[in-house]
């Protein structure tokens, strides 16, 4: 069905277009809600690594969360198994990357899609995503920068019907838990996963009911409209005709390779007919790398993540493919660390997928707009070994932890401070203390990580873990070290993270940046700072008494202030006459800044 509704031919009127908005969005979320509720692993339950979304009965997705990495999760499915053959209480799964498009982009996170019917047709999909702690593969985690292919990171599940008309593939299932160091933690999340789109089906099935199938189709239509709408004309204020370029890079991929470009570009032109014509390009970037850093970028990803920085989480727009479809085009080169050809290991594609926001924000301002200055990217810290129970037995444990880091400052406000991602929570001290063997030394912000503005980037989190296990092997990702978050319109870098281990001991030792293979042992302490994000605006342009406050609540500190800000704190008072005659020797700045000020990145 087209997309193009016209307000004569339209079936669902403006009230209960609205009723209906607020039913699918009130479904999707409490989807959600019972993943986080009943999942077993830690990474789903307190991390809340999971999404679910909505489709129409074109699969085409219609309120999702507002995650910028979707890609188009109902073609892989469609393509194996046609409409037709369809029937009530079918759920399909999968988490196969390349057989997906990449819709599905490392093989941890699994996708159950379940069709609605009504009336003996296909009227909508469910689905609901979630990452597993391990499906296998090369280390504990299934995660590893050591990987050197995908079949080291796990076992890979093609499109499958899991349940046929109400009747579970126990088999298959039995398969893939025996493929888990860790089946019970894989059984349960499996469980939380078909209870969620079990749910999904029925709330969905209810507003079909009340509105009825042809109603509920025209709404969903009509507000994949509004929203392409709404993101090709923010396109057209931001982006003038012709084509404008942004660079980012990544340091390596853990291999002794790097860095990796990635370069996009916007193109905005005239069609044919008049038209205005958006193309997303982004052929020009890095050949795929040996290491796990590739990220299989599906399609629709450039589009949602400029429609979720256009929607601005307006409580009234939902997040859905009308980002993606207001792109024209949109293009990759095969064998590009953004299209990598199999079997090329994807597992910390979301250090790749991290970048990628940051350089959209980089293309929209260098188009005109006023997207936040870049991000870390959050930083994984993986332990596998084995403790000592009480009883003094030998047990293996598993430790995933995923790190916040600052946000890029805005025009109007500062980063946000030690954020993971997006919806996704840092592990609290009581549970990380209860669950695992460590003891948390220090839990805080990393002073002076955030890059100096008018507004200034977000702060990272120092963690600092004592190691109570006997043995542990660590693997450790952190990015932005040599290429850190750049900061805009004068604003200055985010600081790059570090691990250390037994910091400020004749025994420290500083771990690269992305690898695997460290061994630690019982009492070794491991500190961990995140980075920051870049700032906004000249530094000199920040409220003294702002910068003030920010030094006594430890998120800069006083030599920073002078250094970075022009700022003057003598114990803990501000001295305004020095910091007047300070800031009258304003240094001069540039468009952007990574090391240096420079006028663009490319």
């Amino acid at each position: 069905m087209s997309t193009q509704i016209r307000a004569a031919e339209a079936l669902c009127d403006p009230v209960s277009l609205e009723i209906i908005r607020g039913a699918i969005a009130a479904a999707q979320s409490e989807m959600e809600a019972l993943i986080e509720r009943t999942a077993i692993s830690a990474f789903i339950r307190e991390k809340k690594d999971f999404y679910t979304a909505l489709f129409d009965g074109n699969g085409t997705m219609a309120v999702g969360s507002m995650v910028p990495i979707f890609g188009d999760m109902t073609r892989p499915v469609l393509e194996k198994f046609p409409m037709e053959t369809m029937q009530e209480g079918d759920v399909y799964w999968y988490n196969d990357c390349y057989g997906s498009y990449g819709a599905i982009s490392h093989s941890n996170d699994q996708v159950l899609l379940a069709p609605v019917f009504r009336e003996g047709r296909v009227c909508a999909f469910v689905m609901s995503w979630a990452h597993f702690a391990d499906i296998g593969g090369l280390r504990p985690g299934s995660i590893s920068p050591d990987a050197t292919d995908i079949f080291q990171e796990g076992v890979m599940i093609p499109v499958t019907k899991m349940i046929e008309a109400g009747t579970v593939n126990q088999a298959v299932l039995d398969i893939f838990h025996r493929n888990s160091r860790y089946p019970d933690q894989s059984v349960g999340d499996m469980r939380a996963l078909m209870a969620s789109v079990d749910l999904g089906v029925r709330r969905v099935g209810e507003i079909l009911d009340r509105f009825g199938a042809d109603v509920t189709e025209d709404a969903l239509a009509q507000l994949l409209q509004r929203t392409r709408k709404l993101v090709r004309d923010k396109l057209a204020d931001t982006f003038d005709y012709g084509t404008h370029s942004f660079t980012d890079a990544i340091d390596t991929d853990g291999h002794g390779n790097g860095p990796f470009h990635m370069r996009f570009s916007l193109t905005r032109q005239k069609g044919t007919g008049g038209e205005d014509r958006f193309i997303f390009d982004a052929r020009d970037s890095s050949d795929q790398a040996p290491g796990p850093i590739n990220y299989l970028m599906n399609n629709g990803v450039p589009g949602m993540a400029l429609g979720l920085f256009y929607l601005g989480g307006d409580p009234s727009q939902v997040c859905n493919a009308g980002g993606p479809n207001a792109l024209d085009e949109v293009l990759f080169r095969k064998g590009s660390f953004l299209q990598p050809e199999f079997p090329a290991p994807l597992g910390l594609r979301g250090l790749t997928a991290m970048r990628m926001i940051s350089a959209m924000c980089g293309l929209l301002n260098t188009g005109g707009g006023e997207a936040p200055a870049a991000n870390s990217a959050y930083v994984v810290n993986i332990m596998r070994g084995k403790y000592r129970t009480a009883a003094g037995d030998l047990e293996p444990y598993l430790l995933a932890d995923g790190i916040g880091v600052g946000y890029g400052a805005r025009a109007t406000s500062d980063g946000i401070d030690a954020v993971y991602f997006v919806a996704q929570e840092n592990y609290p001290v009581e549970f990380l203390e209860a669950g695992y063997p460590v003891t948390m030394r220090a839990y805080g912000i990393a002073q002076d990580s955030g890059g100096a503005g008018r507004y200034r980037g977000g702060c990272g989190i120092v963690r600092e873990y004592e190691i109570l296990a006997e043995e542990t092997m660590l693997a450790i990702r952190i990015d932005s070290v040599k290429n850190p978050p750049w900061g805009i319109h004068g604003g200055k870098s985010g600081r790059h993270g570090v691990a250390i281990v037994n910091p400020g001991t004749e025994h420290e030792i500083r771990l690269d940046p992305l690898s695997d293979g460290n061994m630690l042992k019982k009492g070794d302490i491991l500190r961990i700072e995140t980075g920051g994000g870049g700032g906004f605006g000249h530094p000199f342009d920040r409220p003294a008494e702002i910068v003030h406050q920010d030094v006594l609540g430890g998120f800069v500190s006083a030599d920073a202030a002078c250094k970075e800000y022009g700022v003057v704190i003598n114990g803990d008072m501000l001295d305004v006459a020095a910091t007047r005659a300070l800031r009258a020797q304003r240094p001069e700045t540039r468009r952007f800044y990574r090391q240096e000020y420079v006028d663009a990145l490319v």
